[in-house]
Protein backbone atom coordinates (compact mmCIF):
# COMPACT_ATOMS: atom_id res chain seq x y z
CA UNK A 1 0.00 0.00 0.00
CA UNK A 2 2.88 2.39 0.81
CA UNK A 3 4.46 1.76 -2.60
CA UNK A 4 1.10 2.36 -4.27
CA UNK A 5 0.67 5.73 -2.54
CA UNK A 6 4.22 6.83 -3.37
CA UNK A 7 3.68 5.92 -7.00
CA UNK A 8 0.28 7.62 -7.36
CA UNK A 9 0.73 10.53 -4.88
CA UNK A 10 -3.01 11.05 -4.69
CA UNK A 11 -3.96 14.13 -2.63
CA UNK A 12 -7.09 16.01 -1.78
CA UNK A 13 -7.07 19.82 -1.98
CA UNK A 14 -10.44 20.98 -0.69
CA UNK A 15 -12.25 19.45 -3.66
CA UNK A 16 -11.92 16.44 -5.94
CA UNK A 17 -9.08 13.93 -5.72
CA UNK A 18 -6.02 14.74 -7.84
CA UNK A 19 -3.36 12.44 -9.27
CA UNK A 20 -0.14 14.49 -9.23
CA UNK A 21 1.68 11.91 -11.38
CA UNK A 22 -0.81 12.16 -14.20
CA UNK A 23 1.24 13.11 -17.27
CA UNK A 24 0.60 16.23 -19.38
CA UNK A 25 0.22 14.02 -22.40
CA UNK A 26 -2.70 12.14 -20.91
CA UNK A 27 -4.64 15.36 -20.17
CA UNK A 28 -6.97 16.87 -22.74
CA UNK A 29 -5.44 19.95 -24.42
CA UNK A 30 -8.37 22.38 -24.29
CA UNK A 31 -6.46 25.26 -25.91
CA UNK A 32 -5.82 23.19 -29.04
CA UNK A 33 -9.45 22.28 -29.50
CA UNK A 34 -10.75 23.37 -32.92
CA UNK A 35 -12.82 26.55 -33.11
CA UNK A 36 -15.60 26.79 -35.69
CA UNK A 37 -16.32 30.55 -35.50
CA UNK A 38 -13.68 31.31 -38.17
CA UNK A 39 -12.36 34.42 -36.37
CA UNK A 40 -8.57 34.84 -36.08
CA UNK A 41 -7.29 37.01 -33.22
CA UNK A 42 -4.62 39.66 -33.69
CA UNK A 43 -3.10 39.23 -30.23
CA UNK A 44 -3.39 36.75 -27.38
CA UNK A 45 -0.99 36.43 -24.49
CA UNK A 46 -0.12 37.70 -21.03
CA UNK A 47 -0.15 41.23 -19.57
CA UNK A 48 0.93 42.78 -16.26
CA UNK A 49 3.48 40.06 -15.61
CA UNK A 50 5.78 41.41 -12.90
CA UNK A 51 9.21 39.90 -13.44
CA UNK A 52 12.80 40.56 -12.26
CA UNK A 53 15.02 41.52 -15.19
CA UNK A 54 18.61 42.52 -15.90
CA UNK A 55 19.23 45.44 -18.28
CA UNK A 56 22.40 47.11 -19.51
CA UNK A 57 23.81 50.01 -17.49
CA UNK A 58 26.60 52.15 -18.94
CA UNK A 59 28.11 52.94 -15.53
CA UNK A 60 27.87 49.48 -13.94
CA UNK A 61 27.45 47.15 -16.96
CA UNK A 62 24.12 45.75 -15.71
CA UNK A 63 21.26 46.84 -13.47
CA UNK A 64 18.67 44.70 -11.70
CA UNK A 65 15.10 45.98 -11.82
CA UNK A 66 11.48 44.80 -11.85
CA UNK A 67 9.62 44.93 -15.16
CA UNK A 68 6.00 44.86 -16.19
CA UNK A 69 5.93 42.48 -19.16
CA UNK A 70 3.42 41.95 -21.95
CA UNK A 71 3.87 39.10 -24.46
CA UNK A 72 1.55 38.14 -27.29
CA UNK A 73 1.17 36.19 -30.52
CA UNK A 74 -1.50 36.06 -33.20
CA UNK A 75 -4.01 33.20 -32.99
CA UNK A 76 -5.24 31.44 -36.17
CA UNK A 77 -8.97 31.01 -36.53
CA UNK A 78 -8.83 27.23 -36.14
CA UNK A 79 -7.43 27.27 -32.56
CA UNK A 80 -9.57 27.94 -29.51
CA UNK A 81 -6.73 29.34 -27.38
CA UNK A 82 -2.99 29.56 -26.83
CA UNK A 83 -0.72 28.07 -24.15
CA UNK A 84 -0.13 30.98 -21.76
CA UNK A 85 2.40 29.12 -19.59
CA UNK A 86 4.89 28.91 -22.47
CA UNK A 87 5.46 32.68 -22.39
CA UNK A 88 6.73 32.47 -18.81
CA UNK A 89 8.68 29.27 -19.47
CA UNK A 90 10.65 30.99 -22.24
CA UNK A 91 11.34 34.03 -20.03
CA UNK A 92 12.68 31.68 -17.37
CA UNK A 93 15.05 30.10 -19.88
CA UNK A 94 16.66 33.50 -20.48
CA UNK A 95 17.02 34.17 -16.73
CA UNK A 96 15.39 37.60 -17.04
CA UNK A 97 18.15 39.16 -19.17
CA UNK A 98 16.30 41.63 -21.42
CA UNK A 99 18.35 43.65 -23.92
CA UNK A 100 18.17 44.59 -27.59
CA UNK A 101 20.21 41.43 -28.28
CA UNK A 102 18.07 38.99 -26.29
CA UNK A 103 14.65 40.26 -27.41
CA UNK A 104 14.88 38.66 -30.86
CA UNK A 105 15.83 35.14 -29.60
CA UNK A 106 12.99 35.31 -27.06
CA UNK A 107 10.49 36.33 -29.73
CA UNK A 108 11.73 33.62 -32.11
CA UNK A 109 11.20 31.01 -29.41
CA UNK A 110 7.73 32.31 -28.59
CA UNK A 111 6.72 32.36 -32.24
CA UNK A 112 7.95 28.80 -32.79
CA UNK A 113 6.58 27.36 -29.54
CA UNK A 114 3.10 28.74 -30.16
CA UNK A 115 3.08 28.16 -33.94
CA UNK A 116 2.34 31.84 -34.57
CA UNK A 117 3.01 34.14 -37.49
CA UNK A 118 4.01 37.07 -35.27
CA UNK A 119 5.24 37.54 -31.71
CA UNK A 120 5.43 40.78 -29.72
CA UNK A 121 6.88 41.76 -26.36
CA UNK A 122 6.79 44.95 -24.29
CA UNK A 123 9.01 45.34 -21.23
CA UNK A 124 8.38 48.41 -19.02
CA UNK A 125 10.67 49.10 -16.08
CA UNK A 126 12.15 51.81 -13.83
CA UNK A 127 15.81 52.57 -14.57
CA UNK A 128 17.92 54.32 -11.94
CA UNK A 129 20.74 56.77 -12.61
CA UNK A 130 22.99 58.19 -9.91
CA UNK A 131 23.06 61.97 -10.16
CA UNK A 132 25.31 64.55 -8.54
CA UNK A 133 23.82 67.87 -7.41
CA UNK A 134 25.41 70.85 -9.20
CA UNK A 135 26.81 72.75 -6.17
CA UNK A 136 26.77 70.53 -3.06
CA UNK A 137 27.78 67.45 -5.10
CA UNK A 138 25.29 65.40 -3.09
CA UNK A 139 24.63 62.07 -4.79
CA UNK A 140 21.18 60.52 -5.22
CA UNK A 141 19.31 58.12 -7.47
CA UNK A 142 16.62 59.26 -9.89
CA UNK A 143 14.16 56.88 -11.52
CA UNK A 144 13.33 57.03 -15.23
CA UNK A 145 10.50 54.99 -16.73
CA UNK A 146 11.77 52.94 -19.70
CA UNK A 147 10.24 50.56 -22.20
CA UNK A 148 11.53 48.01 -24.70
CA UNK A 149 9.21 46.96 -27.52
CA UNK A 150 10.10 44.08 -29.83
CA UNK A 151 8.32 42.16 -32.57
CA UNK A 152 9.21 39.38 -35.00
CA UNK A 153 7.14 37.94 -37.85
CA UNK A 154 9.64 35.54 -39.42
CA UNK A 155 10.97 38.13 -41.87
CA UNK A 156 11.08 41.47 -40.12
CA UNK A 157 12.24 42.27 -36.60
CA UNK A 158 11.65 45.50 -34.75
CA UNK A 159 13.03 47.03 -31.56
CA UNK A 160 12.03 50.37 -30.05
CA UNK A 161 13.61 51.94 -26.97
CA UNK A 162 11.49 54.47 -25.04
CA UNK A 163 12.47 56.66 -22.08
CA UNK A 164 10.43 59.18 -20.08
CA UNK A 165 12.49 61.94 -18.47
CA UNK A 166 11.20 64.44 -15.87
CA UNK A 167 12.65 67.95 -16.24
CA UNK A 168 11.86 71.55 -15.33
CA UNK A 169 10.60 74.09 -17.86
CA UNK A 170 10.15 77.81 -17.27
CA UNK A 171 7.58 79.71 -19.35
CA UNK A 172 9.16 82.28 -21.73
CA UNK A 173 5.90 84.26 -21.91
CA UNK A 174 5.61 84.47 -18.14
CA UNK A 175 9.22 85.64 -17.89
CA UNK A 176 8.64 88.37 -20.51
CA UNK A 177 5.46 89.64 -18.82
CA UNK A 178 6.53 89.47 -15.18
CA UNK A 179 9.09 91.48 -13.27
CA UNK A 180 11.91 89.26 -11.92
CA UNK A 181 9.75 86.14 -11.88
CA UNK A 182 8.15 83.47 -14.04
CA UNK A 183 6.10 80.33 -13.50
CA UNK A 184 7.76 76.97 -14.04
CA UNK A 185 6.63 73.37 -13.89
CA UNK A 186 7.72 69.79 -14.13
CA UNK A 187 7.62 68.43 -17.67
CA UNK A 188 7.52 64.77 -18.67
CA UNK A 189 9.44 64.19 -21.90
CA UNK A 190 9.05 60.83 -23.66
CA UNK A 191 11.48 59.80 -26.40
CA UNK A 192 11.22 56.63 -28.53
CA UNK A 193 13.89 55.59 -31.02
CA UNK A 194 14.82 52.94 -33.55
CA UNK A 195 18.58 52.77 -34.05
CA UNK A 196 21.33 51.02 -36.00
CA UNK A 197 23.86 50.67 -33.15
CA UNK A 198 23.54 50.53 -29.38
CA UNK A 199 22.38 53.77 -27.81
CA UNK A 200 22.44 53.82 -24.03
CA UNK A 201 19.44 54.82 -21.97
CA UNK A 202 21.72 57.31 -20.25
CA UNK A 203 22.45 58.98 -23.61
CA UNK A 204 18.78 59.68 -24.26
CA UNK A 205 18.30 60.98 -20.74
CA UNK A 206 21.23 63.38 -21.17
CA UNK A 207 19.84 64.70 -24.47
CA UNK A 208 16.53 65.55 -22.85
CA UNK A 209 17.98 67.07 -19.69
CA UNK A 210 20.35 69.26 -21.72
CA UNK A 211 17.35 70.54 -23.72
CA UNK A 212 15.25 71.62 -20.72
CA UNK A 213 15.29 74.76 -18.59
CA UNK A 214 16.94 72.68 -15.89
CA UNK A 215 17.20 69.05 -14.82
CA UNK A 216 15.70 67.39 -11.75
CA UNK A 217 17.42 65.74 -8.77
CA UNK A 218 16.15 63.59 -5.93
CA UNK A 219 18.42 65.34 -3.41
CA UNK A 220 19.37 69.03 -3.46
CA UNK A 221 20.72 71.41 -0.83
CA UNK A 222 19.89 75.14 -0.60
CA UNK A 223 22.85 76.09 -2.81
CA UNK A 224 21.68 73.59 -5.43
CA UNK A 225 18.12 74.93 -5.31
CA UNK A 226 19.40 78.49 -5.91
CA UNK A 227 21.55 77.30 -8.82
CA UNK A 228 18.74 75.29 -10.49
CA UNK A 229 16.15 78.06 -10.06
CA UNK A 230 18.42 80.64 -11.64
CA UNK A 231 19.46 78.23 -14.39
CA UNK A 232 15.81 77.65 -15.31
CA UNK A 233 15.18 81.42 -15.34
CA UNK A 234 18.05 81.88 -17.78
CA UNK A 235 16.81 79.06 -20.06
CA UNK A 236 13.04 79.47 -20.61
CA UNK A 237 11.36 76.79 -22.71
CA UNK A 238 7.89 76.35 -24.18
CA UNK A 239 6.74 72.77 -24.68
CA UNK A 240 7.39 73.38 -28.39
CA UNK A 241 10.95 74.58 -27.68
CA UNK A 242 11.73 71.50 -25.65
CA UNK A 243 10.59 69.06 -28.34
CA UNK A 244 12.52 70.91 -31.02
CA UNK A 245 15.71 71.01 -28.93
CA UNK A 246 15.57 67.24 -28.36
CA UNK A 247 14.82 66.69 -32.07
CA UNK A 248 17.94 68.63 -33.07
CA UNK A 249 20.10 66.34 -30.96
CA UNK A 250 18.44 63.19 -32.34
CA UNK A 251 18.86 64.49 -35.89
CA UNK A 252 22.58 64.91 -35.31
CA UNK A 253 23.02 61.42 -33.84
CA UNK A 254 24.26 59.14 -36.68
CA UNK A 255 22.80 55.93 -35.21
CA UNK A 256 19.22 57.15 -34.67
CA UNK A 257 17.03 55.97 -37.57
CA UNK A 258 13.55 56.98 -36.39
CA UNK A 259 12.20 58.81 -33.38
CA UNK A 260 9.27 60.37 -31.61
CA UNK A 261 9.49 63.11 -28.99
CA UNK A 262 6.60 64.32 -26.88
CA UNK A 263 6.32 66.45 -23.80
CA UNK A 264 3.58 67.17 -21.31
CA UNK A 265 4.07 70.27 -19.18
CA UNK A 266 2.18 69.89 -15.88
CA UNK A 267 1.33 73.58 -15.75
CA UNK A 268 1.57 75.34 -12.40
CA UNK A 269 -0.91 78.18 -13.11
CA UNK A 270 -3.32 76.35 -15.45
CA UNK A 271 -5.77 73.51 -14.89
CA UNK A 272 -4.57 71.88 -18.11
CA UNK A 273 -1.25 70.57 -19.41
CA UNK A 274 0.68 71.96 -22.36
CA UNK A 275 1.62 69.34 -24.96
CA UNK A 276 3.85 68.96 -28.03
CA UNK A 277 4.73 65.96 -30.22
CA UNK A 278 7.00 65.16 -33.16
CA UNK A 279 7.63 61.99 -35.17
CA UNK A 280 10.41 61.73 -37.72
CA UNK A 281 11.79 58.90 -39.88
CA UNK A 282 15.36 59.79 -40.82
CA UNK A 283 15.54 56.82 -43.20
CA UNK A 284 12.81 58.33 -45.39
CA UNK A 285 14.58 61.67 -45.43
CA UNK A 286 17.83 60.04 -46.60
CA UNK A 287 16.00 58.19 -49.38
CA UNK A 288 14.36 61.46 -50.52
CA UNK A 289 17.72 63.24 -50.48
CA UNK A 290 19.29 60.52 -52.64
CA UNK A 291 16.43 60.71 -55.13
Amino acid sequence: RTAFLLRRRIVRNGGPWYDLNQSEGSMEDIQNQPDTRNIPLDKVGVKRLSYPVTVWDRAHQTQQTIADIEMSVDLPHMFRGTHMSRFVEILNEHHGEITMLTMEPILRQVKKALEAKRAEMTVSFPFFIEKTAPVSKAKSLLSYQCRFFGSFDGRRKDFVLSVTVPVTTLCPCSKALSKNSAHNQRSMVSVSIRFSKLIWIEELVRMVEDSASSEIFSLVKRADEKFLTEQAYDNPRFAEDLVREVALKLDRHPDVLWYTVETENLESIHSHSAYAFLKRDKRARKETARA
